[in-house]
């Protein structure tokens, strides 16, 4: 782990950010099939995590983001959650000796192994009680462990952003929150579920335990508006988008050509980005592509 808390180190520059861990181990010829996705391989290969966590850290990451987007109590014992969600963070920790390591915290759709991160549909349903409640072992699993900062991450809807601010206020550690968002044809950057994005970071503003606020898992042609609504929030920005393919939950495929392209940087930087890396298919040669622009 770096000397520096990583808030101290954004003050000084920007920080780059690991890929898509689980599209990396796919990559590496790993199925991921199952609803557990790439906590499978924190139980049934642990080696393989580690592998992928030591790629992208060849690859200039300074971040190694752990395997438990899509651990939770329901689909595991909270025994078996537990242990797999320290175990992501000691192996995230061995694959990136040098990184600040970045608890995953995935949203409540992710669990359900449905593409609802994509739609948020169940916030309403599930409330901000019910998903502070869901979120609130996994979080303090993860700070327990060791973990530097918390990602909350793929978040698509209002709820469930003001469910994990709520929560880590209180925890004792950093965050930084990412929503999933598109641009609608108004050009309004706008949740997965269909709230003005704008309205969401600013939930954060006050919240001293948030060290940025941004986007993830976003088409890259959709950052430059999105990251603007996310700097309005007074925070530093955090930007990893996905590599523009789209997940089709239905047939379990990706689909759509891939559009990041490491130059991308130099806009997300003179725009105020201060984590940025990439998300779903963005493997090391991006990430080194990124660090080359950064550079």
């Amino acid at each position: 782990m770096p000397d520096l808390p990583l808030a101290t180190a954004l003050a000084a520059g920007p920080v780059l950010l690991d890929g898509g861990l689980a599209t990396e181990l796919e990559a590496q010829g790993h199925d991921l099939s199952s609803a557990l996705w790439s906590a499978r391989l924190l139980r049934d290969d642990p080696e393989a995590v580690v592998a992928a966590h030591a790629a992208f850290a060849a690859a200039g990451a300074q971040v190694a983001t752990t395997a438990s987007y899509q651990v939770s109590v329901g689909r595991l014992t909270a025994a078996e959650a537990r242990r797999l969600v320290v175990r992501s963070v000691h192996l995230a920790e061995c694959g990136a000796p040098q990184a600040w390591i970045a608890g995953s915290v995935g949203p409540y759709g992710a669990a359900l192994a449905d593409g609802s991160e994509y739609t948020g549909d169940y916030a309403d349903a599930v409330g901000v009680a019910g998903l502070r409640e869901w979120h609130r072992p996994r979080m303090q699993w993860l700070a327990e462990a060791g973990a530097d900062v918390l990602a909350c991450e793929t978040v698509p809807a209002a709820a469930e952003a003001e469910a994990l601010l709520e929560e880590a206020d209180g925890l004792g550690l950093p965050v930084w929150l990412s929503l999933t968002t598109v641009v609608d044809g108004d050009g309004v950057v706008r949740t997965r579920r269909g709230e003005p994005a704008a309205e969401v970071f600013a939930m954060a503003r006050g919240v001293e335990a948030v060290l940025a606020v941004g986007v993830n898992c976003t088409d890259p042609a959709g950052v430059p508006a999105a990251m603007a609504a996310a700097a309005a929030a007074g925070k530093p920005v955090v930007v990893y988008p996905n590599s523009g393919e789209r997940w089709d939950a239905a047939a379990r495929r990706w689909t759509g050509a891939p559009g990041l392209s490491p130059g991308e940087a130099h806009g997300w930087l003179d725009a105020g980005a201060r984590l940025l890396g990439g998300c779903c298919r963005v493997g090391p040669a991006s990430i080194a592509g990124l660090a080359h622009a950064i550079a």
